[in-house]
């Protein structure tokens, strides 16, 4: 399987960008979020998170190779959470992922099912399946730091594994803060760069903000 691949960005498309490999031109399906960071970067090489999957073509009776690209492993990692929701599939999740990955997992770790119904194809019994599968699992994608929309990339948010920081999220929110502060607050320390070995050393710099 195809993990990452780099190339020079021939054309962008709707849903797929050309990338051009040595004498080899890649068709390579990109979420919505990703084509516009993508779309006036023609002729520059760039380095895509990539995963496989094989797409069925039922009026051929065949099924056809897909390369799926991101910028950021994590953005990737995502894709293929979201895509574990009963009932979303690939083509489904690319569909959504109009919005960075961090506003969608903060949605869903809110809850806020009427926001997720804003994305394209994820109606409210969706919505609420999303937010059933997925709110326990998504807090280090809310922290994420990935490229924004003007194609300027920062760096990843540093200092502490996912799970730690869903521990100390959840631990936040049982000491009494609502769930939008204790990211606010997680996300200050986070983006400070300190490295946190426990919960509790996590739980204490917030505290001494």
């Amino acid at each position: 399987m195809i993990t990452k691949i780099n190339g020079v960005i021939n054309r962008v498309l709707d849903e797929e960008i050309r990338l051009q490999v040595g004498a080899m031109e890649y068709q390579v399906l990109v979420p919505e979020f990703v084509r516009r960071i993508l779309q006036h970067r023609h002729g520059e090489e760039v380095s895509l998170h990539t995963t496989e999957y094989y797409e069925s073509n039922q009026s051929q009776s065949r099924m056809v190779p897909r390369i799926v690209g991101f910028l950021h492993e994590i953005e990737l990692d995502f894709f293929e959470l979201f895509c574990t929701v009963d009932k979303v599939g690939v083509r489904k999740a690319m569909k959504a992922l109009v919005r960075p990955i961090r506003e969608i997992a903060d949605a869903i770790q809110r809850q806020d099912s009427k926001w997720l119904t804003s994305l394209p194809g994820i109606g409210p019994a969706t919505a609420e399946q999303v937010v059933a599968t997925l709110r326990r699992k998504v807090t280090r994608y809310a922290f994420a730091d990935t490229p924004s929309l003007d194609g300027a990339d920062k760096p990843a948010v540093v200092g502490a594994n996912g799970s730690l920081i869903e521990d100390a999220y959840h631990a936040l929110v049982n000491l009494g803060l609502s769930p939008l502060e204790a990211r606010e607050r997680l996300d200050k320390v986070l983006v400070g760069g300190a490295t946190f070995g426990s919960v509790q050393d996590m739980i204490m710099a917030v505290f001494k903000q």
